[in-house]
Order: structure tokens, then C-alpha cells, then sequence
């Protein structure tokens, strides 16, 4: 069973799609908030070597600024998955909508932390 970390913000258009892609092949994985953890995000950048996200360590090696995508696309070059027909929910390559930004800053004005990096 492969390890695979994966350093995501809760809400934003990249992550869900590496969410989708995870889901897509039934695969375990520790979801790790940069939003609200000063630490995990510190811990992406060292790792990373750069400051976006999404990021994903797979077995040790780290995909820095990736989308579902290109998360799937390397897992299946790879050989660490097999091909599969369902569908994910969402976009798997599209950053958030300019109304979900909207939202994101309606609440953090309700008092919910939200940073945008």
C-alpha cells in the first residue's frame, strides 16, 4: 500500500480535485490542512522546496503545485494504479470559481480562518 500525504487547503478548486482523484481509486490518504496549521504548511514548503499547493508525497517523492490531474496522470505513468472509468464529482483541474473566492471571504469575515497563499 502505497504512503501518500497530501498537503491541501479545505476548500479550493486544485485540492478537491486531488480529493476527487484519491476517491476516484479508493486510496488511503492523510489529508493535511496548510490553511488552518502554520506547521503543516511549514512542513509542505520544506518539503516542496516552494510555497503552492496542492502538494502530494507519494512513497517519498513529493509533486509540488499539482492538480488531481496530474496527480492521476503520475500514479498511472507510474504503474502505481490502474486505469479506472469512474467519474470524480468534481473538476479534477480547475482552480476555485471567482464565487467560491467570494465565499471563502464572506466567511472569514464571519470569523472562520481563511488565508489565501
Amino acid at each position: 500500500m502505497m504512503k501518500i500525504n497530501a498537503y491541501l487547503k479545505p476548500q479550493c478548486g486544485w485540492s478537491m480535485g486531488v480529493r476527487a482523484i484519491m476517491n476516484k481509486y479508493s486510496l488511503e490518504y492523510t489529508d493535511l490542512d496548510i490553511i488552518n496549521n502554520p506547521q503543516i504548511y511549514a512542513e509542505m514548503v520544506e518539503k516542496s522546496g516552494q510555497p503552492l499547493s496542492p502538494c502530494v508525497e507519494i512513497d517519498g517523492v513529493m509533486l509540488a503545485d499539482v492538480s488531481g490531474e496530474e496527480v492521476e496522470n503520475y500514479m498511472l505513468s507510474n504503474q502505481l494504479v490502474d486505469e479506472s472509468d469512474k467519474s470524480t464529482n468534481v473538476p479534477i483541474d480547475s482552480p476555485c470559481t471567482d464565487e467560491e473566492h467570494e465565499r471563502q471571504a464572506s466567511e472569514s469575515s464571519e470569523g472562520s480562518p481563511v488565508r489565501f497563499f
